[in-house]
């Protein structure tokens, strides 16, 4: 009995570093989807890798959500120090007081 090999064209390409784009959740879980559908089921991947890589995309949600959250921080902090300076350069200077002697 002969058995062909399992060719996919589909395969994701990983950009090299340093070319600008950066992988996603979403590129992150495919290549975890491809790993397990092209794997060998008599030779599957170790328990351990595979919670390591679980691990892996646990923190890269995480991280993404941190990033949302300050990004949003610093979008208010930016809005709240420009109506500051608005509000101190609509408010009139104190008139100087005189000294009567």
């Amino acid at each position: 009995m002969s058995v062909n090999s399992i060719t996919n064209n589909s395969n994701p390409v990983i950009q090299p570093a340093g070319s600008g784009q950066q992988m996603g959740q979403s590129d992150f879980l495919r290549l975890m989807t491809a790993q397990l559908s092209q794997q060998d089921p008599f030779n599957p991947v170790d328990n351990t890798e595979m919670v390591a890589q679980m691990a892996q995309f646990s923190s890269l949600a995480g991280i993404s959500e941190t990033n949302t959250a300050l990004a949003k921080i610093s979008e208010q902090l930016t809005a709240q120090t420009q109506l500051l300076q608005d509000i101190k350069a609509a408010t009139p200077a104190p008139a100087p007081t005189t000294q009567e002697g």
